[in-house]
Parts: structure tokens; sequence; C-alpha cells
């Protein structure tokens, strides 16, 4: 698996699949939440709300992820995982990096050979960038996928510090 870091809007990537760092409800919210449900469009919103109605009643929970169509974004799948909150007392690692198992784990089951993560939790649900990306170089060096290509789209300069520091002497990652 080759993985990537870059800076940029996960929005606007065209690889199979996106992570989406939801919310429980998955109806949207702020963040990348925000971005990736306005970006995609209603499509998107009506498959979560069709998921809320039927198989997740009571939300996604912490930990878990859940694929969507991506309505009008340039992939063709959204997983939707939800990271997280240290504001809430949910300061696990452990609950963090099955984020991105999870959604690894839902990748290949969709068939995905290129997948984009943003920093998930690393935002108002309070985590340090050092610390999330810690837990994701954690997630995938234990991973076995067939995922080709992991690529973290990351939003500012010093989150993009963070996962090269933490990814600094893996022989996967490779700067873009």
């Amino acid at each position: 698996m080759r993985i990537e870091l870059v800076r940029g809007d996960i929005t606007r990537e065209g690889v199979d699949a996106i992570v989406n760092a939801a919310n429980s409800s998955l109806l949207g919210g702020g963040g990348v939440d925000g971005a990736i449900h306005q970006a995609a469009g209603p499509k998107l919103l009506a498959e979560c709300q069709e998921l809320r109605r039927t198989t997740l009643p009571h939300g996604l929970p912490v930990g878990q992820a859940v694929a969507t169509g991506a309505g009008e974004l340039p992939c063709r799948w959204v997983i939707h995982t939800v990271g997280p909150n240290r504001h809430a007392g949910q300061t696990n690692p452990d609950l963090l990096r099955s984020c991105f198992t999870a959604s690894l784990r839902v990748a290949d089951q969709i068939g995905v050979k290129s997948l984009a993560f943003p920093a998930i939790s690393a935002g108002v649900y309070g985590w340090a960038a050092d610390q999330v990306a810690v837990a994701a170089r954690a997630a995938l060096d234990g991973a076995t996928s067939q995922v080709n290509l992991v690529r973290f789209v990351l939003f500012n300069v010093q989150i993009l510090k963070a996962f090269r520091e933490a990814f600094a002497d893996s022989a996967a990652a490779a700067p873009r």
C-alpha cells in the first residue's frame, strides 16, 4: 500500500472513496463533515437519512464505519466514520485507531483501490494532530488491505507536518 501525505481539500480528490469524519447522526455537521455534505449535494444526505431510517436508527457508533454513494463528489463512495470526541471524555486512542481500520475494512468490502482520509478527530473533537497521525500510522502498519493507495488529505500545514513526522520512517509514505 502506497501512502501519500498532502495538504488540500478532500472534497476534490479523484480517488475511489473518501473518508468522512462524520458525527454519529450521519446528517452533516461542521468541518470536514459539513464540507463533504455540501459538496456532495442532496443525494448524500438522502442516503444517510435512509441508513438512519433502516440499519442505523441510533446513529453510527464511534470507531465504526459505513459507506454510501458520493453524490456530486468526484469519487465513487464516501466512507463515514465517527471519531472519538476528547471533549466528551472519549480519550482512548484505540477508538481513534479503529476509525482508520474500520474504514479500510469497509473499503475492502466495496472494492476500493484508492482512498483519501482526513485527520479524523483533529478538529473540533479536540485530538492533537500528532496523536491522530500516530493512530493513523499504527492502523496502517497493522493493516492487511486490498487498497493500493491511501492519501491523507490534510487541511493545514501544521497537520501535514504532524503526519509527515509520524510517517517519516515509513517506506510506503511519499509526499505528493
